[in-house]
Parts: C-alpha cells; sequence; structure tokens
C-alpha cells in the first residue's frame, strides 16, 4: 500500500463544507525547522482536488497542516478568536492518513479519519 495524505473540512456553525478554505502542508524536522511541502484550497465538497501529499511524495516524519480559518470565517472580531489552526501529526507507515477538521468561528476538532 501506498502512503498519502488528505483532508476535509466542514463549517459546522453553517453545516456545510468549507468551501474555499486555505491549508498548507509542511513538514517538520528534527530540529523543529519547519519546510513548506504544498499549498491548496478546499473544493465546494470541503476536500482539494488532489492529495495534500501524493503517494510519489509521501515519506514517514512529523507534518503540520496550517488552516487559515479566520480568512474563511470572516468574522467581525479583531483580531478573530480563531485564525490560523496548526495540527501538528505524526505518520509511521505507508497507508492513507486522513485528518478531517470540524470548524466553527469559536472552536474545532480533528481526528484520524478513514
Amino acid at each position: 500500500m501506498t502512503g498519502y495524505l488528505s483532508t476535509h473540512v466542514l463549517d459546522t456553525a453553517r453545516g456545510c463544507p468549507a468551501a474555499g478554505l486555505k491549508i498548507e502542508l509542511f513538514r517538520i524536522a528534527e530540529d523543529g525547522g519547519r519546510s513548506l511541502l504544498s499549498t491548496l484550497h478546499t473544493n465546494a465538497d470541503g476536500r482539494t482536488d488532489r492529495p495534500i501529499l501524493p503517494a510519489d511524495s509521501f515519506a514517514p516524519g512529523t507534518y503540520e497542516l496550517l488552516f487559515h480559518a479566520g480568512a474563511y470565517l470572516g468574522t467581525d472580531d479583531s483580531p478573530a478568536f480563531l485564525d490560523l489552526i496548526p495540527i501538528r501529526f505524526g505518520m509511521a507507515e505507508a497507508t492513507h492518513y486522513h485528518v478531517p477538521l470540524l470548524l466553527s468561528p469559536y472552536g474545532y476538532s480533528t481526528y484520524r479519519g478513514s
């Protein structure tokens, strides 16, 4: 099996997929440094049109997804309660990793999906 990474962002306040949300993927080095691997936006279904980390780029290690929630949510609060949401996680084996985000203006949750 080949490893790859996908995500799905759902707007729980509006009850719909979060379309147009910017997501960045970073690889985390042993010294804590970050390397940007990709920048994508969610489509009308709240997913990206291609895997965030495709199979031909997969390598075990520590990664970080950075969800640009503030720009998507567009709240009137200044500063916004939620702006950038980092989710740091490890991928140890070559399999499908799915990291969804359930989002609202004042909270979020995530889990390892399928």
